[in-house]
């Protein structure tokens, strides 16, 4: 059996970096012959005789590494550093200060009786990080463009809120304001980056971990998007990522790379600041994540590199002739390196160096203080800085920069390389005074065991204000600034739904290819048709959208360098540079990147973009309803469907596939505006006043979520007396009863309104009972309105209590109300207390499974007989009938038999 050390190597092969090379002129020679091979014989030939040398030195047992790593020493050699522009003197007072008051903020937040707490050790690891970026790259919007996008890593908002506030952006009442964003309004700042809650300052929401990785993927895609289209210039825009190293585990950080490198994303770099540690202990204690990350990166096609060491390693590695040292750094666990983190010098002298004379010789001259302050290169102005300024100037590639750094840095022994750092908030006297004293701060002890600790500003026309000022107008404004500059789009004239309003005629077609039918429409608008971006999971056949390949194209960068096997066919496959569909393959979370991209371009590049983004119902909220939540922190917009959506309607595909809930779980969204309409011309009046809410005059902060289906049915045109408010309201009288003595009503919803329908007809025909049948075109937003009336009526009981929409739309109806739809009981049981009258639904609960529509609806009993049978439950409950009644219905329609039902139209048709 193999060993432990063999099964998990510390570290996966190494390609030679700084190793001092002693006889430069052999190495010129070999250097030189394979010049020569290649000049002479090509580069086929020299591929050849270098696989034939690397197998031979396997057979010579030369530990020649694999391809995918390089040793732990930093990417970048020192003679090929870059001049360091700044004055690093000034950026270290700067970001002194900076960290001080980070600290102070989130202490302060843990004072007695506010207790709201704040996360501290994230950001004094990567402050460094940031702080070159502030100072020298980050790209502002005051030229009237979109600047650079930068995803700030989550936990480290408070260093961002500091810096801000040494620049006059925020106030020290905001600062005492942390995390308590109502009981100080309008002075509270959000815990992490929350566009919704600071709408002038926050882009870009991360604290939600994969999805900042996963968002500025797509977001720089985007961008290469919007320039392609002629819809934005956005060749100045850069993508900055900052995220973990532990938060490199989550699937969606490292899922998507391949994207970013298939398309040469170059506008995009990653920091991942390893400070080797997770919320509760070390990333990888027995093995080194940044060797890790550098192979699935490099595997995936990015430039990496590696800041590993700061300057004070530069000489001890020049001495190494022989590679010990690197082969030390290179077998040496992340989990000891935390441990050297919290130690002393000379425990370092004894456990790092000690065990081979020739590493004790190189720091024999060396003070243990001296070993102790060898440090980590993410905390390095100049290393950092070259590190950036390399990857700006690569081109063809993204590139990832992995920094290490020391979770905790500065704060002090308590708190740094510990493994409870994460959770560690409030500082002593004593660690403030030790930080104090490390950072220079010109407080007074008194002022540090009184009460609260001060903040600490050097005075608005110091050197380091002003210089910070100086940096950011040359950097072209503050960042981060959230700006709309966005103006209304001109919208669609109403002929443009003509066509939808007119109904199907004799044909039957799936409100899925309704909308299809209208997105067409819009598309063709000189106004507004190019700001569509159609975005679908590998489904666009599927929805019946093949049809949109030959004019709008599929978006790819390299155009289409193949001919398509179905080429000759008028709806052939075609890609683009400039195509106008999103294909992002078999990637839901890929997808709904891109609707959010796109959705929050009218902020990010002050250019409104609709996109209009098509899935599995049930692959949506349930698969991908993290980033749907991140999209409306974003106040991103766009139209959501949901197609193929219900329990029963796609009952070939079985219970993964059979969505009866995602209705639900869009409720929970407060900036989701939900429906699930029946036919052509409800979806023409949502779509169009969608536009009007999103992207008019006034716009708000609102997606909508739209569910259709894929079962054909013939659509009616437009009523003549439509009821438009109701449809957009959320129920509209579709159908009156006009047959029978006995009054009942049916509320129904998609898919069930011509169920519903049915039940109408079967009830006058043989119960005498005269139904009345309700569109509920969104159950979820007549819930929002009557809870919005309850809480008004809660608070201002000496004013005229309001009465919520859906009591007075149907107050006037009579008899007892039935719902059914697709969907479980829960959706349409929302608006249960508000109904005026008795009240029963019908509904797919529990799983879906694989079988005919007709069976389904039969089992889940929500079919039209079963309509009829509650609603014959209802009115025998009011003593209108017989309860007999009920049975012989049961007997009659044969409901307990499934295979007694109509098995209804084939399912998968769009």
């Amino acid at each position: 059996m193999a060993s432990g050390s063999d099964r998990n190597p510390i570290i996966i092969g190494g390609l030679p970096s700084q190793v001092p090379d002693f006889d430069p002129e052999e190495t010129q020679e070999w250097l030189d012959s394979l010049d020569a091979a290649v000049d002479e014989r090509g580069r086929e030939r020299a591929r050849y005789l270098m696989l034939r040398l690397i197998e031979r030195a396997r057979e010579k047992r030369v530990a020649v590494p694999e391809m995918r790593s390089t040793d732990y020493v930093n990417t970048i050699a020192t003679k090929d550093e870059p001049f360091f522009p700044g004055d690093e003197e000034i950026e270290r007072k700067v970001l002194n200060a900076t960290r001080w008051n980070a600290a102070v903020m989130v202490s302060r937040a843990q004072r007695p009786g506010i207790g709201v707490g704040g996360h501290i050790a994230t950001f004094a690891s990567s402050a460094s990080l940031y702080d070159v970026g502030f100072n020298h790259f980050f790209r502002g919007k005051d030229d009237g463009r979109g600047g650079d996008q930068i995803f700030f890593q989550g936990h480290a908002s408070p260093g961002i809120y500091a810096r801000a506030f040494l620049l006059d952006r925020l106030s020290e009442a905001q600062l005492d304001a942390f995390r308590q964003e109502k009981s100080k309004a309008p002075n509270g700042l959000s815990s992490y980056p929350h566009p919704r809650l600071m709408p002038d300052f926050w882009e870009f929401p991360t604290v939600s971990m994969g999805l900042g990785p996963l968002g500025a993927i797509y977001q720089a895609r985007m961008n290469r998007y919007m320039e392609a289209r002629g819809i934005a210039d956005t060749s100045d825009s850069h993508v900055w990522a900052y995220l973990g190293d532990g938060e490199m585990d989550e699937p969606e950080s490292l899922g998507q790379l391949s994207i970013a490198a298939r398309e040469g994303l170059d506008n995009l770099t990653f920091v991942v600041n390893c400070n080797l540690q997770r919320l509760d202990g070390p990333v990888r204690g027995n093995g080194k994540v940044i060797q890790e990350l550098e192979s699935q990166f490099r595997g995936a096609g990015w430039n990496v590199i590696k800041l590993v060491w700061d300057r004070s390693w530069d000489p001890l590695l020049a001495q190494d002739r022989t590679g010990i040292l690197v082969n030390k750094l290179n077998t040496t666990p992340d989990g000891q390196f935390q441990t050297y983190a919290t130690e002393t010098g000379a425990y370092i002298r004894e456990h790092f160096f000690g065990d081979d004379p020739r590493l004790r010789d190189m720091v024999k001259d060396m003070s243990d203080q001296q070993i102790l302050h060898l440090g980590r290169g993410g905390h390095d102005h100049k290393k950092v800085y070259a590190a950036y300024a390399a990857a700006k100037a690569h081109k063809g590639q993204p590139t990832v920069i992995l920094a290490q750094t020391v979770k905790g840095w500065t704060l002090g022994p308590n708190f740094e390389g510990r493994n409870a750092t994460h959770q560690m908030k409030k500082l002593t006297a004593e660690d403030l005074k030790r930080f104090r004293d490390r950072l220079h701060i010109p407080i007074a002890d008194k002022d540090l065991e009184d009460g609260n600790p001060p903040y600490y500003h050097p005075g608005r026309d110091s050197e380091e204000i002003q210089y910070m000022h100086d940096r950011r107008k040359g950097l072209g404004g503050y960042v981060p600034t959230r700006v709309v500059r966005a103006k209304p789009l001109v919208l669609p004239e109403d002929k443009t739904y003509a066509t939808a309003k007119k109904g199907s005629g004799q044909q039957s077609i799936a409100t899925t290819m309704a909308f299809v039918r209208i997105l067409k429409e819009l598309m063709r608008d000189k106004e507004i048709g190019k700001r569509f971006v159609l975005i679908a999971p590998d489904e666009y056949r599927t929805f019946g959208m093949d049809a949109f390949f030959p004019s709008a194209k599929i978006y790819n960068p390299l155009g289409q360098q193949y001919e398509s096997v179905d080429r000759d066919l008028l709806l052939a496959y075609k890609e683009s540079p400039t195509g106008q569909m999103l294909h992002d393959g078999i990637s839901e979370a890929g997808c709904t990147a891109s609707l959010i991209a796109a959705g929050s371009a009218y902020a990010t590049h002050g250019e409104p973009l609709i996109p209009v983004y098509v899935f599995y119902s049930m692959f949506g909220f349930q698969r991908t309803g993290d980033q749907f939540w991140q999209m409306a922190d974003q106040l991103a917009r766009g139209f959501v469907l949901g197609a193929t959506a219900g329990r029963t309607t796609l009952t070939g595909e079985g219970l993964q596939h059979a969505d009866g809930h995602s209705q639900l779980l869009a409720s929970t969204n407060p900036g989701c505006v939900a429906y699930d309409p029946a036919f052509g011309f409800e979806i023409a009046h949502i779509v169009k006043d969608g536009l009007r809410r999103m992207y008019g005059e006034n716009s708000e902060d609102v997606f909508y979520y739209l569910t259709v289906y894929n079962e054909p049915i013939q659509h009616p045109a437009e009523p003549a007396d439509v009821d438009v408010e109701g449809i957009l309201a959320g129920v509209h009288r579709y159908s009156q009863g006009e047959k029978g003595e006995i009054p009942a009503q049916i509320m129904a919803s998609g898919v069930a309104v011509p169920w519903a329908v049915e039940a109408q007809r079967i009830l006058a025909d043989e119960w005498n009972v005269k139904a009345d049948v309700w569109s509920a075109t969104s159950w979820n937003e007549l819930r929002r309105e009557a809870v919005d009336v309850e809480r008004y009526n809660l608070l201002h009981p000496e004013e005229e209590q309001r009465v919520p929409y859906v009591t007075r739309k149907l107050s006037g109806a009579r008899g007892p109300f039935v719902a059914v739809s697709d969907w479980m009981r829960s959706v349409p049981d929302q608006i249960a207390r508000w109904v005026p009258g008795a009240y029963q639904s019908l509904g797919a609960d529990g799983f879906g499974f694989a079988d005919t529509r007709g069976a389904a609806r039969r089992f889940f009993h929500i079919d039209a007989q079963s309509i009829v049978l509650a609603v014959l439950t209802e009115l025998a409950k009011e003593g209108k009938i017989d309860r007999s009644a009920l049975k012989t219905a049961i007997d009659r329609y044969d409901l307990l038999d499934v295979t007694a039902a109509d098995p209804g139209a084939a399912g998968g048709d769009a």
